[in-house]
C-alpha cells in the first residue's frame, strides 16, 4: 500500500445516533490487542489487493468524464454492478459540503466493498471486509494521475467505531429521524437501521426507488436532512416512487435508481457484517489469552445466539406487502453466487422472497464469506451447533420458522457448504 492520502473522508458516517441493543452497549475491543494488531497487520481485502495490482502495473484504471473520474474503472475492477446503486442525501459525511438532495452520495456494494462517491468531492471512499481484521477504510483521490492510489484512513473509524459497529471497526447504516417529544428525539437522531428496523422508520435521508404498497417509510423526505434541526415526517409524494428525475439530475450517476432491494439488503448486510468481525475478534482475543473457557465462553456464546438469530432472520420486520424494486438489482443478486452455492434444486440462500420477508431462505448468505470460514474453530463449531439445533427441530426457540423452511434451508447447506461438521452429512435426507 502506497502511504495515505491527505483528505479524509467517513463512508456511511452519521451523527446524533440512539442506541439501544445488546452487543451495541458493549465495549469497545483493544484494536492493539496482540491477536488483532489492527493497525499493523497487512489487509487482506480486495481494496488493498486492488492498490497492490495499481502499484504493480497489473492494472489501470481509466478516467471517464461527466464527472465520474475513476468510479467506473474502480467498480469493474472490484466486480461491484452499477445496480446496487443508492443514494444518500443527509449530509452526514464528512464530505458533506458536496452533499444535498440535489447531489446526493452514492454508494455500491457487494459482499466484500461498499464505495462512495461524491460529486465534485475530493475523494472515492471504500469500506474494505478482511476476512480477520473486519472493515478496513481507504480512500482514493478523486483527481485524475499518473498512477492512481488508495490510502488508508485510520481517522475514518471516528465515524465506524463504536457501540454502533459493535465495538470493532465496522460497518454503518442509518435513518435521519424528525424531532419528537422523547428525550433522545429531541434534536432529531440519526438512528441504525437493519433487518429489524420497523418498514417506517427506514430511510430518512436516503432517496428509495420501489413500490411497497401501503407501507410507508422515511425515505425521499427532503426535508429530513439536517440531524440536528429535521423537518417533519410527511409522506406526500415520497412514497412508491419509481422515478427520481424530478428531485435531481439523474444523468450524473451511473444509474437512475436507488433501488428498495438493494437497500433491504444492504442493511442485512452491514450488521451481519459487524457481527461476524465482533464474534472473530472475541473469540480470538479469549483463545489467545487462554481464557477461551467460563464466563468467557459463555459471553461468546451468547453474542454466537444473537447472531444465529440474526442470521435466520428471526427478528426481522416482516413485510406487509410485497415490495418490488426497479432497477436489475433482483435479478442480479441471486446470481452474484457461484453455481456451487446452489443446490441439487437450484435453490439459494440469495433467492429473493419480498412479499412478507426479504430472502426465501431466511439463512444469510454470509454464510458463504471468508469472514465466516476464518472464524476461530471454537466459534464456528458453536455457530454450526447452534443452527444444527434449529433447523433440525431440536431447538424450537425459532417457531418463526416453518418446517418447510428449515428443512430446506438445512438441505442448501448441505449441498453447499462443504465444511460442515460430520453430524450435519450424517443426518438421513429428507
Amino acid at each position: 500500500m502506497r502511504p495515505s492520502i491527505i483528505v479524509s473522508a467517513c463512508l456511511l458516517g452519521v451523527t446524533g445516533w440512539a442506541i439501544a441493543e445488546r452487543l451495541e452497549d458493549t465495549d469497545y475491543l483493544p484494536l492493539d490487542h496482540p491477536a488483532i494488531n489492527y493497525a499493523q497487520a497487512e489487509p487482506n481485502d480486495a481494496v488493498a489487493r486492488l492498490d497492490d495490482a495499481i502499484d504493480a502495473g497489473k492494472v489501470k484504471l481509466d478516467y471517464a468524464p461527466n464527472g465520474w473520474g475513476y468510479l467506473p474503472a474502480v467498480l469493474k475492477a472490484l466486480k461491484i454492478n452499477t445496480d446496487s446503486q443508492v443514494l444518500v442525501f443527509s449530509r452526514t459525511s464528512i464530505q458533506g459540503n458536496h452533499i444535498s438532495p440535489q447531489t446526493p452520495r452514492a454508494i455500491y456494494f457487494n459482499d466484500e466493498v461498499s464505495v462512495g462517491y461524491v460529486q465534485n468531492g475530493d475523494v472515492l471512499e471504500f469500506a474494505a471486509l478482511d476476512p480477520d481484521q473486519g472493515i478496513e477504510l481507504y480512500v482514493m483521490d478523486a483527481n485524475q494521475t499518473r498512477k492512481p492510489g488508495l490510502g488508508k484512513r485510520p481517522d475514518c473509524l471516528n465515524c465506524h467505531l463504536g457501540g454502533i459497529t459493535l465495538g470493532i471497526p465496522g460497518m454503518v447504516v442509518s435513518s435521519v429521524h424528525p424531532a419528537s417529544d422523547l428525550t433522545r428525539d429531541m434534536h432529531g437522531s440519526a438512528f441504525i437501521t437493519d433487518q429489524r428496523t420497523p418498514f417506517k422508520d427506514r430511510w430518512g435521508g436516503w432517496y428509495v426507488t420501489g413500490t411497497h404498497g401501503a407501507q410507508v417509510h422515511l425515505g425521499n423526505n427532503t426535508e429530513l436532512v439536517d440531524p440536528v434541526r429535521p423537518g417533519n415526517a410527511s409522506h406526500t409524494g415520497t412514497q412508491n416512487v419509481t422515478k427520481l428525475d424530478d428531485k435531481f439530475n439523474t444523468s450524473k450517476y451511473l444509474a437512475t435508481t436507488s433501488d428498495i432491494v438493494a437497500l433491504l439488503t444492504l442493511e442485512h448486510q452491514t450488521r451481519m457484517t459487524n457481527l461476524l468481525i465482533r464474534i472473530g475478534w472475541d473469540a480470538r482475543i479469549a483463545i489467545h489469552d487462554s481464557k477461551f473457557e467460563g464466563a468467557v465462553r459463555d459471553k461468546i456464546n451468547s453474542e454466537i445466539d444473537e447472531m444465529v438469530n440474526y442470521m435466520l432472520f428471526i427478528d426481522e420486520d416482516p413485510l406487509k406487502e410485497p415490495v418490488t424494486g426497479v432497477s436489475t438489482f433482483s435479478k442480479t443478486f441471486p446470481q452474484r453466487g457461484p453455481s456451487s452455492q446452489r443446490d441439487k434444486l437450484g435453490r439459494s440462500l440469495r433467492d429473493f422472497d419480498l412479499k412478507t420477508r426479504l430472502f426465501r431462505y431466511p439463512l444469510s448468505y454470509m454464510i458463504y464469506s471468508q469472514t465466516f470460514d476464518h472464524l476461530p474453530g471454537a466459534a464456528k463449531e458453536q455457530v454450526y451447533q447452534r443452527l444444527f439445533d434449529i433447523l433440525t427441530g431440536s431447538d424450537k426457540s425459532a417457531s418463526v420458522l416453518s418446517e418447510d423452511t428449515r428443512m430446506a434451508i438445512l438441505a442448501i447447506l448441505r449441498d453447499t457448504k462443504p465444511d460442515l461438521p460430520k453430524y450435519w452429512t450424517a443426518l438421513p435426507r429428507q
